[in-house]
């Protein structure tokens, strides 16, 4: 039975990961810092079968007894301060987890691995956020990086290192450049899930107004749970390498909203949504659209789930949680 290790089982990403590698046979051990982790219940109660490690990605030697623990011979590193707009508010704690974090777990895998650098295969979740002041549209695996916050300067650092580790050591080690990808399991900071979860309580009652930020800002937005068949695809190739994961379409923060909220059986969301300069960037990404032509080439993957089809998934969701939240 092959074991994998994923660091941030509690973010969206996890879950989905961990669904997927389950469903495969894996024997799944998830990665979670602290025993009093908020999200271990979660965890616990919607994957029984995950086995939780515990473990912190600032703490080398906390990873290396995990590896030694799980056996693994997948890693995926999922785990990061993953919220860009707290990257300005906390640059350094963001640096040390979602930047020297890979460092720490790609030297804990090479010296876990012993005499074989390949024993232990490595995923490295990578962003679109590198691209930041995009230099070329669509973006691919070539694009100049140019990150504009403290989050994609960590993720770019990530996936550098990812590559140096590859090429010294001869890891099977690979990055997937994620674009945005999205779901229920969305925390409600992001600004999809924003918009779901105020969309059903507008729908209901229970909120008045969104207040939002820039609404013109352009992303390349999938389903999470077609993206982890992505990282899972690279870790069964022959050799590491760098993948952009995206759907290639791009739609507007507008958009969004106009999908979302005529699901919901609103029509003119205009009346409902606000615009407040706190919630704009201080360096904005304005268009982000992937190319994952390498990637349904080489690994056979492409997105299943559409862009309405997400958006209606999000809002249905948050319509039914609201719902039993309100005991209505």
């Amino acid at each position: 039975m092959p074991s994998a290790l994923i660091t941030g089982i509690t973010g969206q990403d996890g879950p989905y990961l961990a669904e997927l590698l389950l469903e495969k046979g894996y024997d799944v051990y998830g990665l979670m810092r602290g025993q009093n982790n908020p999200k271990r219940g979660m965890v616990e109660r919607e994957l029984p079968d995950v086995k939780i490690l515990t473990g912190d990605l600032t703490d080398q030697s906390s990873l290396m007894r995990a590896l030694n623990d799980s056996n693994a011979t997948e890693v995926y590193n999922l785990g990061a301060i993953s919220f860009v707009a707290y990257s300005w508010e906390n640059a350094k704690v963001t640096s040390d987890v979602t930047g020297m974090g890979v460092l720490n777990l790609l030297e804990a895998v090479r010296l876990h691995g012993g005499d074989d650098p390949r024993a232990v295969r490595f995923y490295q979740a990578s962003s679109s956020e590198m691209f930041g002041k995009v230099q070329q549209v669509p973006q691919t695996e070539e694009t100049l990086l140019w990150p504009r916050s403290p989050y994609g300067v960590s993720k770019v650092y990530g996936h550098y290192m990812t590559i140096n580790y590859r090429e010294s050591y001869g890891m099977h080690a690979s990055s997937g450049i994620l674009f945005n990808h999205e779901s229920p399991r969305r925390g409600p900071e992001f600004v999809t899930r924003k918009v779901s979860q105020a969309v059903a309580r507008i729908k209901l009652g229970l909120q008045d107004e969104l207040v939002m930020g820039n609404l013109d800002a352009q992303r390349d937005w999938g389903f999470a749970g077609d993206y982890v068949e992505a990282m899972w695809l690279m870790l069964q190739q022959e050799n590491g390498d760098d993948y952009v994961v995206s759907t290639d379409e791009t739609h507007t923060i507008r958009e969004l909203l106009d999908l979302a909220f005529a699901h919901a059986g609103i029509e003119d969301w205009e009346r409902y949504v606000r615009q407040d300069p706190a919630f704009m960037r201080p360096a904005e990404v304005d268009l982000l659209i992937g190319d994952s032509s390498k990637a349904r080439d080489v690994l056979g993957w492409k997105p299943k789930v559409n862009f309405p089809e997400l958006v209606a998934m999000m809002v249905d969701s948050d319509l039914a949680e609201q719902k039993k939240l309100a005991g209505l």
